[in-house]
């Protein structure tokens, strides 16, 4: 009784670790661990297979599905009372950056249940394997439409991010806009160390279906990774700057810039202290691209040419 597995054959082999082909990860790993042999972990076998489709960005698995299987399998997750905590996080150019920087950080997204990807970075990488990407699939879309489609269902949710001020903001926007799932707790995202403890049991005593973390990342998927087999929580989910959007305090580009696929420049007009991360990041992010494609092709041209001998 296991969920579906991502296939091999969708991957290079060299990028990913193995083992996530096999089994799923166990809740009580750390970063430290991920290096060692999986355990697997039971749960319910009722997920559809044709939510494994998956494509390899600098050797982050990416899930490739569309919007509407997007809220399906969200939906079917959080209605899923197993005891199982399923992260999800949501990779983007940046987040490629990082964990061909760190492996462990690489380990850590693909310990989660599923990656989706966000942005053109993406859409990029999987178009030169000769793959499309069916859907750009970023949380400050994706969660909004989710808490409205599956409103009136009886989920509950807790926010954890930003400052208390901003908090606050987004707490008052989304009780408005979202009035369908039910707010059970908030507390800010500086959180780290000890001082995630009392949050944890603030957490747990009202087990939300879903937590939302807004800590950017890598830290958010690392917080979640470290604490996962202590938060009684059916999904958690990185959110990045959701808050603060929600706030009010973070402007989203106008719908014909994200359309054009230049969201980033708007990003970057609206908050230069990330100038690195674009700038610099993102012909990094290309570079990374070429370098793992070649490695790719040399290495199918060794076992070619090891098979003839």
């Amino acid at each position: 009784m296991n969920f579906e597995t991502y296939s091999p054959s969708t991957f290079p082999l060299t990028h990913v670790p193995p083992s996530i082909f096999e089994t799923e990860v166990p809740l009580h790993a750390q970063p430290s661990e991920l290096s060692q042999p999986y355990q697997r972990t039971p749960v319910t076998p009722n997920f559809p297979a044709r939510f494994a489709d998956a494509v390899s960005v600098l050797g982050v698995g990416i899930t490739n599905i569309d919007e509407p299987a997007a809220i399906e399998l969200l939906t079917q997750m959080l209605s899923t009372d197993d005891g199982v905590h399923r992260p999800v996080y949501y990779a983007n150019a940046h987040t490629c950056n990082c964990a061909t920087d760190d492996p462990v950080f690489r380990d850590v997204l693909n310990a989660a249940f599923r990656v989706f990807g966000d942005g053109t970075g993406v859409r990029w990488a999987a178009r030169a394997q000769g793959i499309r990407m069916r859907a750009n699939l970023n949380g400050t879309d994706l969660i909004p439409r989710l808490l409205t489609e599956t409103a009136g269902q009886g989920f509950t949710y807790y926010l954890l991010g930003s400052d208390e001020q901003n908090l606050q903001g987004a707490v008052d926007f989304a009780t408005v806009n979202y009035p369908g799932w039910k707010l059970v707790g908030q507390h800010h995202g500086f959180v780290q160390g000890t001082r995630a403890l009392p949050v944890i049991d603030a957490i747990n005593r009202v087990r939300p279906h879903l937590l939302l973390v807004g800590m950017g990342n890598p830290l958010q998927e690392q917080w979640i990774h470290r604490h996962r087999d202590a938060l009684q929580v059916r999904v958690s989910m990185g959110v990045g700057g959701l808050i603060d959007r929600w706030a009010g305090t973070l402007v989203r580009a106008a719908p014909w810039i994200r359309a054009l696929g230049c969201e980033w420049l708007d990003i970057l007009r609206r908050q230069p202290h990330k100038w690195r991360r674009y700038v610099l990041g993102n012909p990094k992010f290309l570079a990374n691209m070429v370098r793992l494609r070649h490695s790719d092709i040399l290495q199918t041209n060794c076992w070619a040419e090891s098979s003839s001998l």
